[in-house]
C-alpha cells in the first residue's frame, strides 16, 4: 500500500513538474505582451513595470484586422473537430473492444496507422478532394481533415480504456433491455469520461495552434483562424512583437481554460492503470 502511494505521488509530482517547465514559455509570452518593445528586447524575462507596461500590443490587435471573427473561427472548428473526434472515436473503440469478428486486429491496426503516418503528407490530395467537393475557404474543410487527424489517436486510446470496463456491467444492462446504444452512452461513456478528457487535450492544442491547413484549405478573410490571422503582424522586413505577442497571449486563453476544467479527468486519465 506504501509503495502504491509512493509511485502515486510520484506520477502526480512529476506531472506537476512537466506542468510547471511547460507552462514557463506561456509565462514569457505573457509578461512580454504588457511591455514596449525595447523592454521585451533589453529584459525578456522582467515583470513589467510603471516605465515599461504599454497595452499598444493589445491594442494594434484589436484595431487591425477582424480579432473576433478569427477567435470566432477557430472555436467552431475545434470545438466541432473535438465533438466528432470524440463521437466517432469512441464508438470505434467501443465496436473494437467489445465485439469479436474476424479482422478485429487488423482493423485496430488499420486506425492506428494515422499515428504513424502524419496527415500532411496528403496535403495535395485533400486540396484536390476539397475543390471537387467545393469545400475549399470554409470550416467544414478544416473540421473534416481535424477530425481524421484526430481519430488514430482516439481510438487507440479509448479501446484500452474500453476493455477495462467491466463485462457484467454491460451484461446487467442487455439483461434489464438496453439497446447497444444506450449500453454506450448511458453505462460505458461515463466510465471513460477521464479518458475522453485526455483526447480532447491532446486533440485541442494541435487543432487550434495549426497553421498549415487553415493556409492551405481556408486562406480567405471571412473563414481565417486565429493562428492564420495573426500571421498579419509578421512581415519579411518588420515584425510587430507586441501585437504578435498579444495576439498569442489572447490565443492562449481558450487552451488554459480548457486544461483547468479538465485537469483533474486529465490526470486521471494519464496516471491511470500506472499503479495496481
Amino acid at each position: 500500500m506504501r509503495a502504491a502511494r509512493g509511485q502515486t505521488i510520484a506520477a502526480h509530482g512529476a506531472l506537476l513538474l512537466y506542468t510547471v517547465i511547460a507552462l514557463f514559455p506561456v509565462f514569457v509570452i505573457l509578461i512580454n505582451s504588457f511591455k514596449t518593445r525595447k523592454a521585451i528586447f533589453r529584459e525578456p524575462l522582467a515583470l513589467p513595470d510603471p516605465e515599461s507596461f504599454s497595452l499598444i500590443g493589445y491594442q494594434t490587435v484589436l484595431k487591425q484586422g477582424d480579432f473576433f471573427l478569427y477567435f470566432q473561427n477557430s472555436m467552431i472548428v475545434t470545438v466541432a473537430s473535438l465533438f466528432f473526434i470524440l463521437l466517432f472515436g469512441a464508438m470505434a473503440a467501443f465496436a473494437l473492444a467489445e465485439y469479436r469478428f474476424r479482422g478485429n486486429m487488423l482493423m485496430g491496426l488499420y486506425l492506428a496507422l494515422g499515428i504513424m503516418i502524419p496527415i500532411r503528407i496528403g496535403t495535395v490530395a485533400i486540396l484536390e478532394m476539397m475543390v471537387a467537393t467545393g469545400l475549399v475557404n470554409t470550416l467544414w474543410a478544416l473540421v473534416l481533415v481535424y477530425t481524421a487527424q484526430g481519430l488514430p489517436l482516439a481510438v487507440f486510446i479509448l479501446s484500452e480504456f474500453m476493455r477495462q470496463v467491466s463485462d457484467d456491467l454491460k451484461n446487467a444492462g442487455r439483461v434489464d433491455g438496453l439497446s447497444e446504444y444506450r449500453i454506450f452512452f448511458r453505462l460505458v461513456l461515463p466510465l471513460v469520461r477521464p479518458a475522453m478528457a485526455t483526447v480532447a487535450v491532446f486533440n485541442m492544442i494541435p487543432i487550434w495552434n495549426d497553421l498549415w491547413f487553415p493556409l492551405i484549405l481556408a486562406p480567405a478573410e471571412e473563414v481565417k483562424t486565429l493562428t492564420l490571422g495573426s500571421q498579419v503582424f509578421i512581415g519579411q522586413f518588420v515584425t510587430d512583437w507586441n501585437a504578435v505577442l498579444s495576439a498569442l497571449s489572447l490565443a492562449i486563453l481558450p487552451v488554459m481554460a480548457l486544461y483547468m476544467v479538465f485537469s483533474r479527468q486529465l490526470i486521471r486519465g494519464i496516471t491511470s492503470g500506472a499503479v495496481k
